[in-house]
């Protein structure tokens, strides 16, 4: 079989990186479809494959199956179209927009799979297989004995992680600008994540108000600061749940979803009382935040890669069946970015 990844972000790299490990243990073929601005971060391993820019040539390797860890996918590539999701993002709606240019949606879990299972009564037309979210296998079997070194991280202070989301309506980023640099204590050290699609002249901001004891994260791979971290603070982030699953303590700020996840705030003034108290206490949402795994992705075996190959592979004549609607506002959408705006749509 001949799988191409599709890629158009840095921050799906990890999201595929166990699935590339894992096709490298097998005879299947695998190449990389990649976006000027991710080529570059592409780890030195996967340069041995092939590596398109244009789908010209991406439609000479003339893959077997598309895998996108994204929302958009070129029409014009041959193969069966395989939505990966770009996170676990699973109270959002754009998690469930249907835009009609997948065959197959592999979910992460039961939560997320009710949902498509919903939306195929309506679109009826895709297949939905449950093989767990795969940059899961990528956080759990990251290699963490270096990370303090290897990134600067002092661990013998405690490592609060702020990791907000850039989505206009759910992040926390504005309104705890002001309160943050004040709270930090000499003993701390924060970990400062943002969103490459978070706004610019925010991000600034933050950072001109932010003393020497706090790190700006430039890096598009989280997983080593979710290792090295005691806290998250965050909001309606779908990285919630990718710390959920080293099980510790997450601070959210007007959250909403799943408030119970850990300690759910509304006013910034309380942040320093809620930091507080959840590093006193790092079991206390334990069950409550296993509950959610299981019903989010609770595939923690280390085995998602290839549970999800396999599953490929074994549906494949039901999943070139599918016939797509023909959608030519958003295929046309992808002509235009491709022409004039020399990109793509993530």
């Amino acid at each position: 079989m001949r799988f191409l990844f599709y890629i158009s972000k840095k921050y799906s790299i990890p999201v595929i990186e166990p699935i590339v490990e894992y096709l490298e243990q097998t005879d299947h073929e695998y190449a990389f479809f990649v976006s000027g601005k991710v080529q570059a971060f592409l780890p030195e391993s996967w340069l041995a494959a092939e590596i398109h820019v244009s789908v010209i040539t991406a439609k000479t390797f003339n893959p077997d199956f598309v895998l996108v860890p994204g929302n958009f996918v070129d029409f014009r590539i041959p193969g069966i179209k395989v939505q990966l999701f770009h996170g676990l993002g699973v109270e959002k709606p754009s998690h469930y927009k249907i835009r009609h240019f997948f065959d197959v949606y592999c979910t992460s879990g039961p939560f997320v799979t009710q949902r498509f299972n919903d939306l195929k009564k309506k679109y009826k037309y895709f297949e939905i297989l449950e093989t767990g979210w795969p940059k899961v296998d990528h956080i759990l079997s990251y290699p963490v004995a270096e990370i303090a070194d290897k990134y600067k991280i002092p661990l013998n202070n405690k490592i609060i992680l702020f990791a907000p989301t850039h989505s206009r309506k759910m992040e926390s980023a504005s309104e705890l600008m002001e309160i943050i640099p004040k709270i930090i204590r000499d003993d701390e050290f924060w970990l400062i994540k943002f969103h490459e699609l978070m706004n610019k002249e925010l991000v600034q901001e933050f950072k001109r108000k932010l003393g020497s004891n706090a790190l700006f994260i430039e890096e598009y791979d989280i997983t080593p600061y979710l290792h090295a971290a005691d806290i998250l603070i965050s909001d309606t982030s779908s990285v919630c749940y990718e710390f959920m699953l080293l099980d510790k303590p997450v601070i959210s700020y007007k959250t909403q979803s799943r408030s119970d996840k850990g300690m759910d705030i509304a006013d910034p003034a309380v942040l320093r009382d809620a930091i507080d108290w959840s590093l006193a206490n790092p079991g206390n949402h334990g069950e409550q935040r296993k509950k959610h795994i299981q019903e989010i992705n609770p595939y923690l075996d280390g085995k998602i890669s290839e549970r999800l190959i396999m599953n490929l592979i074994e549906n494949k004549d039901k999943l070139s069946s599918v016939k797509k609607p023909l959608n030519l506002f958003r295929k046309m959408q992808i002509l235009y970015h491709e022409k004039y705006k020399k990109g793509y749509l993530r």
